[in-house]
């Protein structure tokens, strides 16, 4: 299928900085996809099974939702590989049945979760989010889920915590990303971390996300949990949970670590702080030709901008 892209990018427009100067990396990893088999001849990624929930109205949007076969098929998950097309391509690999979710740390009541319990935890609504990337392009997608301090209440922080700390599944075998040789991205430390405060964490508008458009997460969308910030870009909402960590200092997370020049603790969507090799003060909806204007917060301001009064926004990006 053919997906409407802008003209003119450069693989060092759309490709993170640690992993575009890591050539040798990106070079092997290509060969790599080249040998891997064909969607046809991998697992077969699990059929999609409906997800019932009910519509939120206090969270829509007036623009109309990206296709899903776009949301599904143009996606950054490097578990899968550095191309947008490979999540859905090695998908299969996956195994989202059984999943567990441990919830610990600075809490009073520390559990592991399955992901049927999970899903009876609270009533699961449809949110309308739009989801930016740092690399200029965007997606409408009706999410599903609820709000993550549904959970995090459950267990009781302490007044000693201060962040949220997320793992997403180490595992070679089933996330070929991560293996070593030919499919070792190096610019990448696994498993993949990522922080919030625990004010953002506790925030209503911060969704554990288990399924989009009416069906359970599709593999390549992070099956079977993640998070959805969608005052922040993308790649803060990790994918394939398997650990939530509520801990007393600011976690370290993956692109922060690979690249700390470009990729700050924050990454709130301000469209007056450019990216060091790119401006962020327009974006591309993909399905869409012309640009347009990159809202503060990604258009959740009037939301959330009271979560950083007195904050430098430059300095803490």
């Amino acid at each position: 299928m053919l997906i409407k892209r802008g003209r003119g990018f450069r693989d060092s427009d759309v490709t993170p900085y640690a992993v575009y100067l890591d050539r040798r990396a990106f070079m092997l990893g290509a060969a790599a996809l080249a040998l891997a088999p064909a969607a046809g001849e991998a697992a077969p990624a699990p059929a999609s099974q409906a997800l019932q929930a009910a519509p939120n109205p206090a969270y829509r949007l007036e623009d109309s939702p990206t296709p899903l076969k776009d949301v599904t098929s143009y996606n950054n998950f490097y578990e899968f590989g550095v191309n947008k097309e490979d999540p859905e391509r090695l998908a299969g690999t996956l195994r989202p049945r059984p999943w567990a979710v441990k919830v610990d740390g600075l809490c009073a009541k520390p559990s592991s979760y399955g992901i049927e319990e999970i899903l009876r935890l609270a009533p699961l609504e449809e949110r309308i989010y739009a989801l930016r990337c740092v690399e200029g392009w965007s997606m409408v997608i009706p999410w599903i889920g609820f709000p993550l301090a549904t959970l995090l209440k459950r267990v009781e922080p302490t007044g000693q915590a201060r962040y949220v700390e997320f793992t997403t599944l180490l595992d070679p075998e089933q996330f070929p990303g991560q293996k070593k040789g030919l499919f070792n991205f190096a610019s990448l430390e696994w498993p993949y971390t990522e922080g919030l405060r625990l004010d953002e964490a506790l925030h209503p508008l911060t969704l554990l996300t288990v399924g989009l458009y009416g069906q359970v997460l599709p593999n390549q969308n992070g099956a079977p949990i993640r998070v959805v910030i969608p005052w922040k870009y993308g790649f803060k909402s990790a994918k394939s949970l398997v650990r939530i960590r509520l801990v007393d200092k600011e976690p370290k997370t993956a692109w922060n670590i690979a690249a700390p020049q470009e990729y700050g603790f924050y990454s709130n969507v301000n469209p007056n702080v450019d990216h060091p090799r790119w401006s962020q003060a327009t974006e591309r909806r993909i399905g869409e030709f012309r640009r347009r204007k990159t809202l503060m917060f990604n258009g959740y301001a009037d939301q959330v901008a009271s979560l950083y009064t007195g904050m430098d926004l430059r300095k803490y990006y």
